[in-house]
């Protein structure tokens, strides 16, 4: 059975947050910005991690492989979770436990201790699933791709952030507080683990798992499907080859925002000659590019949904990939600073619109299933990651790493037509979302009714006179 009452608005309501709606969206997205902020906040210091430590450049290789491969098992687990006990406990209990590795990676003195926190840190990277999982429950079906979209790229936004702030952070360590650079990017990493912690507090009291209560209530009441079924329907969803097309796809756009997450600093500061601080900065034009790119893909792909059904989402997905391998291609092959940015930038375009358009798909594929599906498409994105990570093992140059990539990006885009919807579910989702879009016009007739009516009173008030009615 399909949960009730979701939102059939996003941006009207956008500060309405006494709608559990509303104020969900809001707090995924700002756990999903704080996991990606320390997922990644040690990246751009990683050139002062590396004179310390004395790494090597496959030992790097190996950190930045690492740090994306642990997430695969826990994207598996969490979609599986959230399916079983809800995103709210799920959520609560990864920023708990997240928070440690985070913390603890200050404590590393070699490679191996280095490495190991780098990998657990990984595990936090499953908070996208439950962002996605859960602004699916809360929202309807002519909004969820951007609402999807938004909360994921606001959060991803934190990939960017990280970027500069990080380096920031170090120096005010350093020369504010006057630590030395070893004592410093511990402590910073300290301070972002600390927000993770009491950002997992705050989601626990402020949300809940679906519009009208939480899983348990929910299936006292008969409105859910028990815990039992939910291992059955994970396999079966497993077995859907969409889910596992959508698997590609994810790691060809969301594998690669990773690996650029990355390596885009050391890139900058090694083939440029950058500062640290102006590496982390050029850096983050790429990640702050989620700011509104993710966005638009989901809501290109809400419209595509709205003219021609479940295949112009997939069709609006193969357009993102293809454009995403060209500019990637092009990047590659830039190397002075005012032709790089720019090739940045509208790469960074094409392939966060095409992770938004990703997730305006998968909540479609199965609906008895949602965390299998987001979390097995969302594991995709890390294998992605993993994969492409060996081609910065210093194997190759890097500049021919990324052309490398570009191809294969745009040879994966074509997989998006052959995620295929039969008639039955083209026509059911074609009356949900007319539904929905009756729901939204219907709330803004009795807003707008209300307004009057309200004015009416204002008016007749100040004449001395009654209403109309």
């Amino acid at each position: 059975m399909e949960l009730q009452n979701k939102a059939t608005a996003l941006w009207s309501n956008f500060f309405n947050v006494k709608m559990v709606q509303i104020r969900t969206f809001h707090m995924t997205w700002f756990a999903f910005f704080s996991c990606f902020f320390a997922w990644f906040g040690i990246a751009p210091l990683m050139s002062v991690v590396r004179d310390e430590l004395g790494l090597t450049p496959n030992q790097i290789g190996w950190a930045i492989i690492g740090s994306v491969s642990m997430t695969i098992f826990a994207r598996l687990f969490i979609g599986w979770l959230c399916d079983r006990i809800g995103p709210r406990k799920s959520y609560t209990w990864l920023l708990l436990i997240g928070s440690l590795p985070v913390m603890g990676i200050g404590l590393a003195q070699s490679f191996e201790t280095f490495l190991l926190f780098r990998v657990l840190i990984g595990g936090i990277g499953a908070a996208f699933v439950i962002t996605q999982y859960h602004t699916s429950v809360m929202f309807a079906p002519n909004v969820v791709g951007q609402a999807n979209a938004t909360s994921a790229g606001w959060g991803n936004l934190g990939g960017g952030v990280t970027q500069f702030v990080m380096p920031l952070l170090f120096s005010v360590m350093v020369i504010g507080f006057g630590f030395s650079e070893a004592v410093g990017w511990r402590l910073s990493m300290v301070v972002v683990g600390l927000i993770i912690f009491l950002t997992g507090i705050a989601y626990y009291f402020l949300t809940q798992d679906a519009p009208d209560g939480n899983f348990d209530d929910l299936r006292a009441q008969g409105k859910m499907e028990e815990k039992k079924n939910v291992t059955g329907n994970y396999v079966q969803a497993l077995k859907d080859p969409r889910v596992w097309l959508l698997f590609v796809i994810y790691g060809a756009c969301f594998g690669i925002e990773l690996t650029v997450n990355n390596v885009a600093a050391l890139y900058f500061m090694d083939y440029f000659d950058l500062t640290l601080v102006t590496a982390g900065l050029v850096a983050a034009c790429f990640g702050l590019m989620n700011l509104f790119a993710r966005t638009m893909g989901g809501l290109f792909g809400d419209n595509f949904g709205s003219l021609w059904g479940l295949k112009g989402r997939a069709f609006w997905l193969f357009i993102c990939l293809f454009f995403e391998g060209c500019a990637l291609m092009v990047f590659s092959q830039m190397h002075v600073l005012f032709l790089a940015l720019p090739a940045l930038i509208v790469f960074s375009l094409f392939t966060q619109m095409a992770e938004g358009a990703t997730y305006s798909v998968v909540p479609f594929i199965n609906k008895k299933a949602l965390g299998a599906v987001a979390g097995v498409v969302g594991a995709g994105g890390n294998a992605g990651a993993v994969l492409a990570g060996f081609l910065f093992k210093n194997v190759i140059d890097w500049s021919e790493a990324f052309f490398i990539l570009g191809i294969v990006v745009t040879c994966a885009s074509f997989l998006a037509f052959f995620v295929r919807f039969s008639t039955r579910q083209e026509d059911e989702e074609r009356a949900n979302f007319a539904a929905a879009n009756i729901d939204t016009l219907r709330a803004r007739a009795e807003k707008a009714n209300a307004a009057l009516e309200e004015g009416l009173t204002a008016v007749a008030r100040k004449n001395g006179t009654q209403p109309a009615q």
